[in-house]
């Protein structure tokens, strides 16, 4: 790949992007960027400092100060973050900040592969490849379940559906860049496939553009 390539990977919450991003990131050589964690960054610098989560005008400075190359993960991924992240991620002076940061790392080479809520809607509607990952609201309780119990923690599956529902109404909801396919997205419903599989298909139809631009 001479010139930069972007892969943008779209869904709701436990459909699987993050860990297809991941995949494809390595497989093909591209920056890899999580777009939650920069909300749950936002979110994560608010609950350091005991400030409140409507504090737009906070929310707003941390916005400016996520450094794309320091998001921790393993910090970033508690639970709580998540929920945090997903009120101040509604706010449209913050959104517009990440996006532009998102941007500059796309165009970073040798390319990117970004996962989140609205990379092929938004932040990278020209990207080469987009795909919309989605499954079940209840396969995706059941496989957050099973990534609590692994790590040796317990939880409730009805709690954990009814949180999915509610994440997935505040996505798809918002009225500043909603969850949604874009119109050229190709459709990627992983209820009932394994990673492997999802990968494998991911693989197909980013193969199958890069033949015919090879050829053109």
């Amino acid at each position: 790949m001479t010139h930069v390539f972007t892969i943008a990977i779209d869904g709701p919450a436990g459909a699987g992007k993050g860990t297809l991003a991941r995949r494809l990131a390595d497989h093909y050589r591209l920056n890899l960027l999580d777009t939650g964690l920069t909300y749950r960054a936002v979110a994560y610098a608010l609950i350091q400092h005991a400030l409140p989560l409507d504090n737009v005008s906070a929310a707003e400075t941390a916005a400016r100060q996520v450094d794309m190359a320091k998001l921790d993960r393993a910090v970033l991924s508690a639970h709580a973050v998540g929920e945090a992240a997903s009120k101040v991620a509604v706010y449209p002076t913050v959104r517009r900040i990440l996006v532009e940061k998102q941007r500059d790392f796309a165009k970073t080479p040798p390319g990117a592969v970004l996962d989140g809520r609205d990379i092929g809607t938004v932040v990278c509607p020209d990207a080469d490849i987009k795909l919309y990952v989605t499954a079940s609201t209840e396969v995706r309780a059941r496989r957050r379940l099973a990534e609590i119990e692994s790590i040796g923690g317990t939880a409730d599956f009805a709690e954990i559906l009814a949180d999915i529902v509610r994440r997935d109404e505040r996505d798809m909801g918002r009225a500043d860049s909603p969850l949604k396919p874009a119109t050229d997205a190709h459709l990627l419903d992983t209820s009932e496939m394994a990673i492997e599989a999802a990968f494998l298909a991911a693989m197909a139809v980013i193969d199958d553009v890069l033949a015919k631009r090879d050829k053109a």
